[in-house]
């Protein structure tokens, strides 16, 4: 039998050790877990329900902007994939071959796909034939198999759950227009969904997508001063088609080349929203992406329990009834203490306590998870209070959320004080940069920090001296260390 004392052991402060902070919660809130395979993980229910939650958001997005779902295979021939010299350099030392299958060996080698641009623009060649046949416009949910060196739960694995977006258009302007939409979907999401703010920017040419013309990122603050790719939208251009052969007769009877865009997000989110939102105690989890929203924990006394019980059921299924994510902890054995306790862990936006006294007075006590504010409200109000309150609990989080960010970017012009200030994790730093490639790579070496975007409007630092060489400026970029 459980007691308080057998309750969830110690989970690491943030402060002390982020890093031990992180796995603890993940561990113990039962989001993931190692598995026997190095570098994998097992997502367990309450994890995985948190990103079917997400996906499900995302996809019902991705489907109103007018694509469809499709999939294509895990395994992908070697000769697909070297016919990119730039894709297969950037995704080389990540990728994971078949070389036998059953007791003989393969003619090719196959790949486990680090991404699937090879197999699904072998697969466009043959599909487009004419302008009546696009824009196409797949998306795909699917796994992929990455060879990491060093793995984090959620956050860097060998195998991962992701979406990705593949679309052919006539012009660049439409490949152009893509992109730039499906970005805008990341970032509404985030916000709507996971209450996390993120800045949308454009990559610089070193850290743009291996065979992109164009790379957009959503990047979001960690509570550690990391920054974390959220998502990215890749403006390919004609680049793939013409390794592909991707050719169509255009309007004026011409054979051309299509353009392309590709654009995805990983079950990283996961790791993001822990680390976004969580505390000493555990999770904190919005209520648009929590498995449920709301738990009911019954103070029972024995004289009392049948009437207690049968109460709380009544609210269970109101709850339901009015499409609430809601449970009910009437287990035996565990004091409300202890459930108290295990689902502030696990992250519940909204607990709601109801006992004897609450029974004569016709109300029952909220806690909220995000500030630990409790309420009353009238068993007679509970449905339109409860809904109510659940909003609030999701506008305050990403407001939350969005001071944190704004109070951690910081603009440095002095390059001393740049490179003292990333001596340790300072959030976002907006410096002046003269553009070169060679003075990026030079400040990567010296501060262990990347550009992480520049805006997607150029901001002229014109009259300023880049931080990294000393030579005029050309645009602001926005520095951090990244997971």
């Amino acid at each position: 039998m459980s007691t308080e004392k057998d309750f969830v052991k110690e989970i690491c402060s943030r402060d002390v050790d982020f890093s031990q902070w992180y796995i603890d919660v993940v561990r113990k809130a039962e989001l993931a877990d190692y598995a026997p395979v190095r570098g994998c993980m097992v997502i367990r229910p309450y994890g995985y329900t948190i990103w079917e939650l997400v996906r499900d958001a995302l996809d019902d997005e991705i489907k109103a902007t007018g694509h469809q779902n499709a999939y294509f295979p895990l395994l992908i021939p070697e000769s697909f994939l070297q016919k990119e010299a730039d894709h297969v350099e950037g995704f080389a030392p990540q990728v994971g071959w078949v070389t036998a299958g059953g007791n003989e060996e393969l003619e090719e080698r196959l790949a486990l796909r680090p991404t699937s641009e090879a197999i699904i623009c072998e697969m466009y060649s043959k599909w487009i034939r004419s302008w009546r046949d696009l824009p196409v416009m797949i998306n795909q949910w699917a796994n992929v198999i990455r060879w990491e060196k060093v793995t984090r739960l959620f956050l860097r694995t060998t195998e991962f759950l992701w979406q990705e977006g593949h679309t052919a258009h006539e012009t660049r302007e439409e490949a152009e227009e893509e992109a730039l939409k499906m970005l805008d979907v990341y970032d509404d999401v985030l916000r709507s969904v996971m209450a996390i703010p993120a800045y949308k920017g454009i990559k610089t040419e070193r850290e743009k997508f291996p065979g992109a013309e164009q790379t957009y990122t959503v990047e979001a603050l960690m509570p550690d001063g990391r920054a974390l790719q959220a998502g990215t939208s890749h403006n390919l251009g004609q680049h793939f088609a013409k390794v592909f052969n991707i050719t169509y007769l255009d309007r004026n009877d011409e054979q051309s080349y299509v353009y392309q865009t590709s654009w995805g997000v990983t079950t990283r989110l996961i790791g993001a929203l822990v680390m976004v939102h969580g505390d000493d105690y555990g999770l904190k989890l919005p209520p648009r992406c929590a498995p449920y929203q709301v738990v009911i924990v019954p103070i029972i006394y024995e004289e009392s329990k049948s009437g207690i019980l049968e109460k709380c059921n009544e609210i269970l299924n109101e709850l339901r009834g009015a499409g609430v994510r809601v449970h009910l902890d009437d287990r035996d054995g565990y004091t409300p203490g202890w459930k108290f306790n295990e689902w502030e862990l696990r992250g519940v936006p909204l607990r709601l306590e109801f006992g004897p006294k609450d029974l004569e007075k016709g109300s029952v006590l909220t806690v909220r998870r995000d500030t630990r504010e409790k309420q009353p409200i009238p068993l007679d109000d509970l449905n339109r209070e409860l809904g109510e309150l659940l909003d609030r609990i999701q506008v305050d989080m990403l407001e939350a959320a969005t001071k944190y960010t704004v109070d951690h970017t910081t603009t440095i012009t002095d390059r001393a004080q740049f490179l003292l200030t990333f001596k340790g994790r300072p959030g976002i730093v907006r410096a002046p940069w003269c553009r070169s490639g060679a003075c990026e790579g030079k400040m990567q070496e010296e501060t262990g920090a990347t550009i992480r975007f520049l805006k997607l409007e150029p901001e002229s630092a014109a009259g300023e001296k880049c931080v990294g060489c000393g030579e005029d400026a050309e645009h602001w970029a926005y520095f951090a260390k990244a997971y």
